[in-house]
């Protein structure tokens, strides 16, 4: 692909409008310096010095969309406490349609808290519920989604597996969208992506996709090919990506074929969240009309852009091209 071909898909992110579907997270961060051990137990005492908290999971795949342009519209389920309330304002402020939340007493706010000392992470706390939505909010959810697909021109569904995408929120999403002719993306965990059968794009990272497949050829590149043809047919979707680390993106067509582009070679800082950035990135790639390979190489630009940056970040348009035109 060109860069003026390149341009033109960057270009044509801004304002497309994006649904969102999934898991979201608050993820918080304490920062702070250890000195001494605890006279209580042989552990770090950290002074805490500051904190800040930062959308995570699908919201993050949110924010994301957010940084590159979109209009978006969150469907997903917060507890009915402080951090739902925190999380709704944020991805509010940060200019996203939050009416498709859904507060659900059976739960917490998903938080993953983690304390830093001295730019080291020392400890993660984890405060959630990971059981399946209720079918009454489940169908809360999806009331909202049939309202709002006609004013998208794509549907994400962002899955951590933490009880929002059941298997008739699954099957009713790619109905959906599939009724009202809007594309489906994913990025969902193992245990949920033969769920999404009929879905238009599934991204999987090179882990994933051997335990979805429980093929151990993704770990390498004899059979490779074989595998991912096997995986993307068994799953019953038209295309699968494969995120590789280093070794970069490979996609598969159910009708046969792969297709392997290479990572931008990059000093890397943090891989956290980038899974998040490839997906907002391959979906509005589709949104703005470009082919599977054309969003995948602005994908894989954006990848590169975020692991640079430390900590959960999200990557500009203006970030994209410049990126692509230092590349030559």
């Amino acid at each position: 692909m060109n860069y003026d071909r390149y341009r033109q898909i960057v270009r044509r992110f801004a304002d497309r409008r994006v649904i969102v579907l999934g898991d979201l997270m608050m993820d918080e961060y304490l920062l702070g310096n250890a000195t001494r051990i605890s006279p209580e137990s042989p552990v770090m005492v950290v002074d805490i010095e500051s904190e800040r908290c930062v959308p995570g999971g699908a919201a993050n795949v949110v924010n994301n969309l957010l940084a590159l342009g979109a209009q978006v519209a969150v469907i997903g389920v917060v507890g009915q406490d402080t951090a739902g309330e925190a999380l709704r304002a944020d991805l509010s402020a940060r200019g996203a349609d939050v009416t498709g939340i859904v507060a659900d007493a059976s739960r917490p706010t998903t938080r993953k808290t983690r304390v830093v000392a001295h730019s080291q992470q020392v400890l993660r706390v984890d405060r959630e519920q990971t059981h399946p939505i209720a079918p009454s909010v489940a169908e809360c959810l999806l009331e909202h989604l049939r309202r709002e697909i006609a004013e998208a021109e794509i549907l994400a569904v962002s899955d951590y597996n933490k009880g929002v995408l059941t298997p008739q929120v699954a099957r009713a999403a790619v109905q959906v969208a599939r009724q009202a002719g809007r594309l489906l993306t994913s990025n969902p965990k193992p245990a949920n992506a033969r769920a999404l059968a009929g879905a238009d794009l599934i991204q999987l990272n090179q882990g994933e996709a051997q335990a979805t497949s429980g093929d151990s050829r993704f770990a390498g590149e004899e059979g490779l090919d074989a595998a991912g043809t096997a995986l993307v047919r068994a799953l019953g979707v038209e295309t699968l990506v494969v995120t590789r680390g280093a070794k970069g993106l490979s996609i598969w067509h159910t009708e046969g074929g792969a297709r392997h582009i290479p990572a931008h070679p990059v000093e890397v800082y943090d891989v956290a969240g980038a899974g998040d950035t490839v997906i907002s990135a391959l979906t509005l790639g589709l949104a703005a009309g470009a082919t599977v390979e054309e969003a995948a190489e602005v994908a894989n630009h954006a990848a590169a852009c975020v692991v640079r940056k430390v900590g959960v970040a999200t990557v500009t348009p203006e970030e994209l091209l410049a990126d692509a035109s230092a590349e030559g």
